[in-house]
């Protein structure tokens, strides 16, 4: 199993509620299709830096996983035939980029539980 990172633009126009659906609906997908996800974020609306169909904003989210090559023609499908979808990147991770993404999310994790618990410090 290889391990991708994707990163997707939804439009701006959704609520929240439908925003964190179609997010379901893409991990539902994904599990589905035996992928193992390893780690999501979501980024939350952000200025574009050009207009997608005259659109200046976007909901960002990063779904990070293992799975098959085969499982990303059917999400990158799902995502064209999807209307809410601005924009999509899928890439491949190396051993490099993966070490790199655990430092970070770990880091981002200490940060977390240190604002959460002060007085451990």
């Amino acid at each position: 199993m290889n391990q991708y990172e994707t990163v997707f633009i939804m439009t701006p126009v959704l609520s929240d509620e439908q925003m964190k659906e179609a997010v379901k609906r893409y991990r539902d997908l994904l599990t589905g299709q035996g992928a193992e996800i390893v780690y999501e974020d979501n980024w939350g609306l952000k200025k574009l830096a050009y207009p997608i169909q005259k659109k200046a904003t976007g909901f960002y989210y990063l779904i990070e996983f293992k799975a098959e090559g085969k499982v990303i023609d059917v999400l990158e499908t799902a995502f064209r035939r999807d209307e809410k979808m601005l924009r999509f990147l899928t890439t491949r991770l190396d051993k490099h980029a993966i070490a790199y993404n655990e430092k970070k999310h770990a880091m981002k994790k200490e940060a977390k539980e240190a604002v959460e618990n002060p007085e451990n410090k």
